[in-house]
């Protein structure tokens, strides 16, 4: 037992959590807004859908500083749900010291403004329908008000973020009988 864990009953609960949540496998994202200054993005793994009709989803935000800030402040925003193909990307916009809109980041604006990565998976563009605080983090829901499809039919496998790693969810990992 540490000394953190002797003086902090939530100590072990916030451990734990964090196994759990580390062997469940999250879809990838990268999410981006204008800053005001400039382009803005993250990447993101708490991305979920959270209605169909209308078409809503969530995602919640761990800092409230950098790109994080400027996203969590935003109007819009683009969620870019990530293939295998997009592995450079979703390291890119992991990385508290990239440069995330310069060098190899293909990117355009769209017509209202938002940043749009040249991606193999599609793109949501969004509206901030409401931002939650939530213990340490900040919920945001946002409104789907565009879907922007990949430019090849077949977008690729996901990518997924599992045991503190990227993984490839392909057609080999069909369970039988699923």
């Amino acid at each position: 037992m540490t000394v953190q864990a002797a003086t902090d009953p939530t100590w072990a609960l916030t451990a734990d959590f964090k196994a759990a949540f580390g062997g469940h496998p999250a879809g990838v994202a990268v999410i981006t807004a204008d800053s005001g200054t400039g382009p803005v993005g993250v990447t993101a793994s708490s991305v979920a859908s959270v209605s169909a009709q209308p078409p809503i989803l969530a995602f919640s935000l761990a800092s409230r500083s950098g790109s994080a800030a400027a996203l969590a402040d935003a109007d819009s925003i683009v969620v870019h749900l990530l293939t295998a193909a997009d592995l450079s990307l979703a390291r890119t916009f992991a990385s508290p010291t990239s440069e995330r809109f310069a060098g190899s980041t293909a990117w355009t604006r769209l017509p209202t403004g938002e940043p749009l990565l040249g991606h193999a998976g599609f793109a949501l563009r969004c509206e901030i329908l409401s931002r939650t605080p939530a213990g340490a983090s900040l919920l945001v829901a946002a409104s789907v008000v565009g879907i922007i499809a990949p430019d090849a039919p077949s977008q690729g496998a996901p990518l997924v973020y599992h045991a503190r790693a990227y993984h490839a969810l392909d057609g080999s990992t069909v369970l039988p009988g699923a």
